[in-house]
């Protein structure tokens, strides 16, 4: 039976049964392990706002009442290109984003699962984890 409390032990089983710790080494690479999920889990978190905080201006233009009203300032050609094209850019985003959050529930729920093993080592990784995470990550919204 499995403590449902905060344990420290290097001998625990993580997420599945080929996850076995038996040692300390075990338990460290396990945590390093589990620390760049968490790091991933940040990057990609910022990655998809990043997408979105570059993508919506480009696309809302393309699909504004301007655009579609006044087709005159602009040449005929670029018009209808751009027009063409802006729902192949909108799939494409769209299907970009999808990818991208799906990837992020599947570490989120791994990490999740991680830390109900409830063993502390594993639970302090996921936190400096996301701690290293975001200190690299959050940055990188404010660049161009």
């Amino acid at each position: 039976m499995m403590p449902m409390y905060f344990f420290f032990s290097d001998k625990v089983v993580l997420l599945f049964d080929f996850w076995n710790v038996h040692s300390p080494a075990g338990m460290v690479l396990s945590v390093l392990v589990i620390m760049l999920l968490a790091v991933l889990y940040e990057a990609i978190k910022v990655g998809r706002a990043k997408l979105l905080q570059r993508t919506m201006p480009a696309l809302a233009h393309s699909l504004s009442q301007e655009t579609l009203q006044e087709p005159e300032r602009a040449s005929m050609n670029t018009s209808t290109e751009q027009l063409a094209s802006t729902p192949q850019k909108l799939f494409l985003w769209h299907s970009t984003q999808t990818l991208l959050h799906v990837i992020q529930v599947v570490l989120g729920y791994l990490v999740m699962l991680a830390v109900m093993s409830y063993n502390a080592w594993i639970f302090l990784g996921v936190i400096v984890g996301s701690a290293i995470g975001y200190y690299i990550a959050y940055p990188l919204l404010n660049t161009r």
